[in-house]
């Protein structure tokens, strides 16, 4: 635990330098956002003051690194407010969506890539495989587009955008609106998950382990319960991480297709209005999240697989 900790903060301290390193590398001066054209050179001087770019750039990452250690994200040039509030009421609407997003695929894929897997030679379990291809060639704004034209459009069952203006106050109005950008982020990634889970029974069957458990006398269901399920979870188990960070990071193109005011919107909303504090803060938590879903991951696949902990404390 203390070895995963200790790498999980230098990938952070990493991921910090490198985003400090790609902001400063954006055309023109972060206070440009802060004055009016035809400023003279006094208020110019005044605004690179005021966002500290005219530090000199060894200063300049000593005061951001030791702001984001304290969780100090600055202030909004464009709003005037402070940045972490404003995404903690942002990811009220992403963490939602990319945590039910992911449970529903779940829900779709493990059952479907295991009976791929077991009927393989029936048709239902190839056409399956087909349809999951297809599902990973589609973008995943074509089907948002899809979703709303047939559901919101057509047959008017749920709204086409939006969150309602109380939020998570009006529970059953919010998780209708979320529904349609769930069902489409749930759709492309159960095609992936299912690949993946399809590829580790497969693995499963072939083994030696669950034709010993056959020939001792266990039903196949029983094998594959017992004894197929667990170790086929171990390499589906570092797919998930991915999956999940990449379902977070996804939900800025479906939170764009159906006007969500997530952490996407926020991001792209302060690139076009150069916003730097909200762009800083916005990657920053990003990125602290898909360290932490990667760290996780890392954690419950150890706890599936006896077997790493045992060749962990074997070296040890």
């Amino acid at each position: 635990m203390a070895r995963r900790l200790a790498i999980l903060f230098f990938s952070l301290l990493a991921a910090c330098v490198v985003l400090f390193i790609l902001l400063r590398l954006l055309p023109g001066d972060p206070a440009n956002a802060l004055i009016s054209v035809g400023a003279d050179e006094a208020q110019i001087a005044a605004a690179r003051r005021q966002v500290g770019s005219d530090l000199p750039l060894a200063q300049q990452f000593v005061q951001f690194i030791t702001s984001l250690a304290r969780f100090d994200l600055g202030t909004s040039f464009v709003s005037r407010t402070p940045v972490l509030p404003e995404i903690m009421d942002r990811l009220a609407v992403t963490l939602p969506l990319t945590v039910l997003s992911f449970l529903l695929a779940l829900v779709i894929a493990v059952p479907l890539g295991i009976l791929s897997a077991v009927k393989a030679d029936r048709w239902y379990g190839a056409a399956i495989s087909v349809i999951s291809q297809l599902g990973i060639a589609i973008p995943v704004f074509w089907v948002g587009i899809l979703l709303v034209t047939l559901f919101a459009v057509n047959l008017r069952l749920f709204p086409s955008g939006g969150f309602p203006p109380r939020g998570w106050e009006t529970p059953v109005e919010a998780l209708r609106t979320l529904f349609l950008p769930i069902l489409t982020i749930a759709i492309v990634m159960s095609a992936s998950l299912l690949r993946y889970v399809r590829s580790a029974t497969q693995d499963v069957l072939g083994s030696d382990y669950l034709r010993t458990a056959r020939a001792l006398g266990a039903g196949f269901s029983e094998a594959l319960v017992r004894h197929g399920i667990r170790n086929g979870a171990v390499p589906v188990m570092s797919i998930l991480g991915i999956e999940l960070a990449t379902a977070l990071l996804g939900a800025v193109v479906v939170e764009r297709v159906f006007n969500l005011p997530g952490l996407g919107s926020m991001l792209l909303l302060a690139i076009e209005q150069r916003d730097f504090p909200n762009i800083q803060g916005v990657l920053f938590i990003s990125t602290l999240l898909v360290l932490l879903i990667g760290f996780l991951a890392d954690l419950g696949q150890r706890l599936v697989d006896p077997r790493l902990r045992e060749s962990r404390g074997a070296r040890s």
